[in-house]
């Protein structure tokens, strides 16, 4: 071997000994989320230290969704649950449960410090659960998390707000992008199935009209009224979301000679999934 090959060789070996060693499985947080969109935000802070599990699989309904007995095994090992922290179905009805087959699980709420919202018409006042479709509540759900990760892995503490930092800017231009993209709509008004999209209508100056009435299909009257509505503002798109009947939506979309439309409140890749979202608002309020 000669002394230059025998030299590469020793200054490789010396770079795999001095480069960050990748966080082994084992090494990794195990959080768990109630729904998917979650996924992304503790994954964006958490990057490579945590190991991160949706309650809620995708398709499925939050407000009557039931646990299985494989997720309560995998719960019994996570060291974090991160809760969306609102009136939601699914953390009314199995928090505690959860909470209790793991008595040393770290338990974060997302939703600490946003100012929440009610939902349905104003006549049967409730809680909007869904506080993830406006961006900028969920930066105040990251820094939660992020604020979260740090409480129990302090040692990794400038990893983790780094990580947040950049999460927070891409954000910050989605949030843009959809403010661009909103600003030329004439129709500010929607029809939605199930009413998901409270925060995010507040926060685009648009206006949300749901099908759905407290968990429940709509009586004959309140269709008859949305499709007066419907008509009077000129809308001719009915949105709809995967995890729900799309039956009523399609009978108003035939009476006012309109589509359904199906947008995701709970899609995975969030950032991607809202930019989709926004499109499809812009081209119904054109």
């Amino acid at each position: 071997m000669t002394v230059n090959k025998a030299l590469i060789i020793v200054l490789f070996l010396m770079s795999i000994a001095c480069a960050p060693a990748a966080p082994m499985a084992d090494d990794k947080i195990g959080a768990v989320v109630t729904v998917l969109p979650q996924v992304e935000f503790v994954s964006a802070v958490g990057g490579g230290r945590v190991d991160v599990t949706a309650m809620v699989p995708p398709g499925a309904n939050p407000h009557t969704y039931e646990v299985t007995p494989a997720q309560m095994a995998k719960l019994s090992t996570a060291k974090m649950y991160f809760k969306v922290g609102s009136p939601i179905e699914f953390e009314l009805t199995w928090l505690d449960k959860l909470t209790a087959q793991n008595k040393d699980m770290t338990v974060v709420d997302c939703n600490k410090g946003i100012e929440l919202m009610q939902s349905w018409d104003s006549d049967e006042p409730g809680i909007d659960p869904h506080t993830w479709t406006s961006p900028k509540n969920v930066k105040i759900m990251v820094n939660n998390i992020c604020l979260g990760l740090v409480q129990l892995d302090t040692v990794n503490k400038s990893y983790y707000e780094a990580n947040r930092d950049i999460y927070l800017q891409k954000l910050d231009a989605m949030d843009s992008d959809i403010k661009l993209a909103l600003a030329g709509a004439v129709n500010r008004t929607f029809i939605v199935y199930h009413p998901a999209w409270g925060y995010f209508a507040r926060e685009y100056g648009l206006q949300q009209l749901g099908i759905e009435k407290e968990g429940k299909e709509p009586q004959a009257a309140y269709m008859a009224r949305l499709i007066n509505e419907a008509r009077d503002k000129n809308i001719r798109v009915i949105f709809v979301s995967p995890q729900f009947d799309t039956r009523s939506a399609e009978a108003i979309a035939r009476e006012i000679g309109g589509n359904v439309v199906s947008i995701d409140p709970e899609g995975r890749d969030y950032i991607d999934n809202m930019r989709k979202v926004a499109a499809a608002f812009r081209e119904a309020l054109k």
